[in-house]
């Protein structure tokens, strides 16, 4: 009998497969004054639960999440502010400049090693600065003296292939100026983890920035 199709003991099979990294698991604690958003590739990875317009919003964030790496991160930072004039308690008699202050640490779940945290590293723009005049804090109308200086976020500034290089570094703040308290103290920071901010903790009230976390 004749076999159709057969194959030669020396014929090789040859197989394609594509390979994929397990994901990472990251436990991330950030906390904020006021609010912050953080960002991997335009998707939104956590958000601050207590809302930006929330007066003396101090809680801190633990969490965690999945990814691969290096990974490329956005967050937003906010500092609470009634409108426009950057100021806070707008007519009472605790009307004044707000302050800023925000740090993150990142590890790796499994094994805990520190993989991340907020620094000088991290470059940073600042798209709403206000009062300029600082002056003004004490006007009655401070919404029509205080001078601003506010912009849209760049078009694109979450998305991984986005130039940032001409962003500056964040500025360092040490905690006798931003004096964190509140959730701050629910959380074991590492020595590494710095606050930061933008160059003026109380003129500079919307503060985008960009890191990466690379591979380990």
């Amino acid at each position: 009998m004749k076999l159709l199709n057969s194959f030669s003991l020396s014929s090789v099979l040859l197989l394609s497969f594509t390979y994929t990294a397990n994901a990472l698991e990251i436990k991330a604690d950030i906390w904020a004054d006021n609010w912050f958003a953080l960002y991997q590739d335009q998707e939104l990875v956590k958000e601050d639960s207590v809302a930006f317009n929330t007066e003396r919003s101090f809680n801190s964030e633990s969490f965690s999440f999945e990814t691969q790496l290096p990974a490329s991160f956005s967050v937003i930072m906010k500092d609470f502010y009634e409108n426009d004039s950057g100021l806070e308690y707008i007519g009472s008699r605790r009307q004044q400049i707000g302050d800023g202050g925000f740090i993150a640490q990142f590890f790796d779940a499994q094994t805990g090693q520190l993989i991340a945290v907020s620094n000088d590293s991290w470059q940073c723009t600042t798209i709403h600065q206000a009062p300029l005049n600082k002056q003004c804090a004490r006007d009655d109308s401070p919404i029509k003296t205080c001078e601003t200086n506010i912009n849209e976020a760049p078009a694109g500034w979450m998305a991984a292939d986005y130039d940032y290089s001409n962003w500056l570094p964040a500025t360092v703040h040490s905690s006798n100026t931003v004096r964190p308290h509140g959730g701050y103290r629910d959380v074991s920071w590492v020595s590494d983890a710095q606050l930061i901010w933008g160059e003026d903790i109380e003129v500079d009230n919307i503060v985008l920035c960009r890191f990466t976390i690379d591979a380990h």
